[in-house]
């Protein structure tokens, strides 16, 4: 009975709906720019210092290297094949303090982002990812949101197109159930329960004091639980100031959403006690879009937007000399992308 509940809440609520179904009428909007732009994969063009514009198999590492220093936390990058000893003895003598977190170089909706406790640990994450990594001081702010961007190449000042708050997968104990219990009340919650399985194993059957409280997933990720909410209307003259500016001094970046954790909102808009968690490109999703209040119309409406800011920026940037992919450029990009994600899967 749970699974046909589940079922049936996730048929109804598109938020839950696979990619390809949510973005199957959008292909024919991306024909249309593609035409436009007289190439498939016009997106290219969009951030020039970007690989790929960010659209996919960027390195999250050479993008924090473009980030201006202060919005970022420390960061550690490490190749594949890298002695664990040696990645033991590095994030040990370089100050970053425990919890951390530990992420793919390359990777999208979470996938491959743990939260590390102790250095032994590691070391066996570094075993298993079987790619390029990162190891991240953990941020200590208790608020994260997306904030999507956009500037036209020839004006001044760019615009904030839709802001997305996140709420994490956070329980609240009753001193009776025990996390299982309290995950299953809400299908939410109780859609992560397989993955929160593999994470906490025999810890989900800890009972919760009243009113303790515990963050189950530690990432503002959508796949991984978090709930999405609008806060578009945050975008006034004063927070719009702030971010143009910040985005202006990240070189060649115009389209594209910076996932941020903060302190509160005051700060935020002021541009203090904030930290930038990714900076995503091309390849960004406006995730507004994915506030349960809205209707998988006003999704479409807002992805077909955001597909037309990101064909005008791109030809913009296409005549002021940067070019597009390649069709064969383009397909490689897809099948190298392909294998990342089927590899981090299996992680």
């Amino acid at each position: 009975m749970k699974k046909i509940k589940l079922f049936i809440h996730k048929l109804t609520h598109w938020e839950y709906w696979s990619f390809d179904v949510v973005y199957f009428p959008m292909y024919f909007v991306w024909f249309y720019y593609a035409a436009k732009a007289r190439s498939f994969f016009f997106f290219n063009a969009a951030n020039p210092r970007i690989k790929n514009a960010g659209f996919l198999m960027e390195s999250k590492k050479e993008i924090y290297d473009i980030i201006p220093p202060q919005f970022i936390p420390k960061t550690l990058f490490f190749k594949l094949g890298t002695d664990a000893g040696e990645i033991v003895q590095t994030v040990a003598s370089s100050g970053i303090s425990f919890p951390c977190i530990a992420k793919p170089d390359i990777g999208g909706k979470g996938r491959g982002v743990e939260k590390i406790y102790a250095l032994e640990d590691i070391a066996g994450y570094a075993q298993r990812i079987k790619m390029d990594f990162l190891v991240q001081e953990f941020i200590p702010y208790p608020e994260e949101v997306g904030i999507f961007y956009c500037r036209i190449p020839d004006q001044p000042d760019g615009f904030i197109s839709g802001i997305v708050a996140k709420e994490f997968l956070i329980v609240k104990g009753d001193g009776i159930s025990t996390l299982t219990q309290l995950i299953e009340k809400d299908p939410r919650y109780h859609l992560q329960l397989a993955a929160l399985q593999k994470i906490y194993g025999e810890g989900l059957q800890e009972v919760l004091e009243k009113d303790a409280v515990k963050n189950l997933v530690p990432y503002g990720n959508h796949a991984r639980g978090a709930k999405f909410i609008d806060v578009s209307h945050w975008a006034d003259e004063s927070f719009t100031k702030t971010f143009d500016n910040i985005f202006k001094q990240i070189p060649e970046f115009y389209f594209g959403r910076l996932d941020i954790m903060y302190s509160n909102l005051e700060d935020l808009r002021a541009g203090k006690h904030f930290s930038i968690v990714e900076l995503n490109g091309a390849g960004s999703e406006p995730t507004h879009i994915y506030d349960p209040r809205h209707s998988i119309f006003f999704a479409w409406k807002e992805i077909t937007r955001h597909f037309k800011l990101l064909c005008r920026i791109s030809i913009k940037n296409h005549r002021r000399g940067h070019r597009y992919l390649t069709v064969k450029e383009g397909m490689r990009m897809f099948k190298e992308n392909k294998a990342v994600m089927k590899n981090l899967d299996s992680f």
